[in-house]
C-alpha cells in the first residue's frame, strides 16, 4: 500500500498516500539493527551450549545462562521479524503483533521493577540463596568460578554474608573428616590485594576460616557479598536508572512507531476503498 505514482490517467488523488515513508522505514530500520542483535545472541549462546554442559550453572542458577541467551535471542529475533515484514509490507496484523508483544514485554519489565522494589526482602533472600548455590558448586564449573572470583575481587567481598559461608562448598568445609587440601580455607579472589606483587599467590586464602573475623581481616575480606551488593545498588540507583531507562526509550519508540503506521495504513485502507466505490461517480 505503498505511494503511487502520478500520471497515467490516474483519477485525482489516487497518487495521494497516507502512509509516511518517514514512519515507515524508520521503524523497519529500528527492528532491522535489533534482528541483527538477535541473530549474534542466539549464535553466541548455540556456541556456548554447545562448548560445554553447564550442568553446575544449571544447578545453582535458575536457568542457564546460553539456555536464557538462546531463548531472549529467538523471541527477539521473532518480534523483530513481525517489525520488519509488517513495517515494509504495511501489514496490519504483524504489526500489531509486533506491538502487543513490545508492550507486554514493558509491562512485564516495570512490573518486575516495582516487585523488585516492595519486596526487596524477599529478593535479597532470592540473591542469598544464588550465591549460596554457586558457592556450593564453585569448583564444578570453571566459567562459574570465574564469575564468582570477578564478582568478589570487584566488590571487595568474600561469601554471601562472611567468608565462613565457603564451608558450604565441599572442598573448602572446616569439617574435620574433610581431607580436602583446601579443608577451612576461602578462595583467593576474597585475599587483601597488594599491588606491589607481582605474582598472585593463590594459596593466600589457606586456612582463613578457623581464624576469628578480626585475625582474618588482616589477610582477607571477611564481609560478604550480599551486603556490598545491596550498598552498590543504592550507591548507584542513578546509573541503574540510567540502564532501565535505555530499555524502556526504544520499546516505548518501537510501540509509537508501530501504532502510527498502523493507523496511517487503516486510512490508507480507507482511502482506496472510497476511491472504488466512488470511481464510477461523474464527479470523481
Amino acid at each position: 500500500m505503498g505511494r503511487r505514482a502520478a500520471g497515467g490517467g490516474a483519477p485525482p488523488g489516487e497518487d495521494f498516500s497516507f502512509v509516511s515513508p518517514g514512519v515507515k522505514y524508520v521503524l523497519f530500520f529500528f527492528n532491522a539493527l535489533f534482528w541483527v542483535i538477535s541473530m549474534v545472541m542466539v549464535a553466541v549462546g548455540v556456541y556456548a551450549r554447545l562448548l560445554k554442559h553447564a550442568e553446575a550453572a544449571m544447578a545453582c542458577l535458575a536457568v542457564d545462562p546460553a539456555v536464557l541467551l538462546l531463548v531472549v535471542g529467538v523471541l527477539t529475533f521473532l518480534i523483530t521479524f513481525c517489525g520488519c515484514v509488517g513495517s515494509l509490507r504495511e501489514n496490519i496484523c504483524l504489526l500489531q503483533t509486533f506491538s502487543v508483544c513490545l508492550t507486554v514485554i514493558f509491562l512485564l519489565q516495570l512490573a518486575a521493577g516495582v516487585l523488585g522494589f516492595v519486596f526487596s526482602d524477599k529478593a535479597r533472600g532470592k540473591v542469598s540463596e544464588i550465591i549460596n548455590g554457586a558457592i556450593v558448586h564453585y569448583r564444578d564449573d570453571l566459567d562459574l568460578q570465574n564469575l564468582i572470583d570477578f564478582g568478589q575481587k570487584e566488590f571487595s567481598c568474600c561469601g554471601g554474608v562472611s567468608y565462613k559461608d565457603w564451608s558450604q562448598n565441599m572442598y573448602f568445609n572446616c569439617t574435620a573428616a574433610n581431607p580436602s587440601r583446601e579443608r577451612c580455607s576461602v578462595p583467593f579472589s576474597c585475599c587483601l590485594r597488594d599491588a606491589k606483587e607481582a605474582v598472585i599467590n593463590t594459596m593466600c586464602g589457606q586456612g582463613m576460616q578457623a581464624m576469628s573475623y578480626l585475625e582474618a581481616s588482616a589477610f582477607i575480606h571477611t564481609n560478604g557479598c550480599i551486603d556490598k551488593l545491596v550498598n552498590w545498588i543504592h550507591s548507584n540507583l542513578f546509573l541503574l536508572g540510567g540502564i532501565a531507562l535505555g530499555l524502556a526509550v526504544p520499546q516505548l519508540v518501537g510501540i509509537l512507531l508501530a501504532q502510527i503506521l498502523i493507523n496511517q495504513v487503516r486510512d490508507q485502507i480507507k482511502l482506496q476503498l472510497y476511491n472504488q466505490q466512488h470511481r464510477t461517480d461523474p464527479w470523481y
